[in-house]
């Protein structure tokens, strides 16, 4: 089975590279991307270049969108004839971008599967969310799987379901991100250096994420094992709800979840 990519940027490239360290016959990766400077990072993989998106259609079985949302329309529409006769999968990992939105352009017989990737794919831990069209089957769904797997997790999950997973999974690396810089600018304060508290930090919510994954505890259980009473840790949880962690938590989601529905 050959996979062809159209667009090799942050995180084309980061699937890309994924698939190639995989089980996948890398020889049977294509790509394309009409920057030439990203298709040099990719230099060492052992894929193949193609000539246009037009030649990444018409060689693939299985063809991935990974372009900018609002470029979608125009990279699209030249390929219909080519879509339609071939019928490949394709996937798209545009964010905003509707499976009907995408079928209004390419009608309804193209197999089609809509991804939403997270940036951790680029560490081979990300989360991937998916759904299908009504042409799809188990073996798109399988193609699927295989190639989001091998930069993470993956979930399939009804569409109306996405900008939820988009709050939760694709915007909140950033939300994350801000609470380790925080911790390490606390440890900073007491005289840690910013590198070295950056990576006690990163390496205890790292610990601590595996932790939770392979217990399968509820998070409760496991803060409340961490809580001895009359603590230094209960004091800071106190101080976190205090502070209305919680809830700035459950705005934040809010609010990118709001914005993704006006997409």
């Amino acid at each position: 089975m050959k996979v062809g990519f159209i667009g090799a940027g942050n995180m084309g490239g980061a699937i890309i590279s994924g698939l190639a360290s995989s089980e996948f016959c890398a020889e049977d990766i294509l790509v394309y991307d009409k920057d030439t400077t990203k298709l040099k990072l990719l230099e060492g993989s052992k894929i193949a270049i193609a000539s246009s998106a037009e030649d990444i259609v018409e060689q693939s079985d299985t063809v991935v969108l990974a372009v900018k949302p609002q470029m979608l329309s125009g990279v699209l529409a030249p390929l219909v004839p080519a879509l339609c006769r071939r019928r490949p999968l394709l996937i798209s990992i545009a964010a905003g971008k509707r499976v009907s939105w995408i079928e209004s352009i390419i009608g309804e017989e193209v197999p089609l599967a809509r991804v939403m990737p997270n940036i951790a794919a680029k560490a081979g831990q990300g989360m991937s969310a998916f759904c299908l069209n009504s042409a799809s089957d188990e073996s798109h769904k399988e193609t699927v799987r295989m190639i989001f797997e091998s930069v993470g997790e993956v979930v399939e999950l009804k569409e109306e379901l996405f900008s939820a997973f988009t709050a939760i999974a694709g915007s909140s690396p950033a939300f994350t991100l801000l609470y380790i810089d925080a911790l390490a600018n606390a440890g900073v304060r007491y005289g840690i250096p910013k590198n070295t508290a950056l990576n006690i930090a990163s390496q205890a919510v790292l610990g601590t994420t595996r932790l939770l994954q392979e217990t399968r505890q509820h998070p409760r259980e496991i803060s409340d094992a961490v809580c001895s009473p009359s603590g230094t840790t209960i004091e800071g949880v106190c101080a976190l709800q205090r502070c209305g962690f919680e809830n700035a938590v459950l705005e934040a989601v809010r609010a990118s979840f709001e914005k993704d529905k006006k997409l």
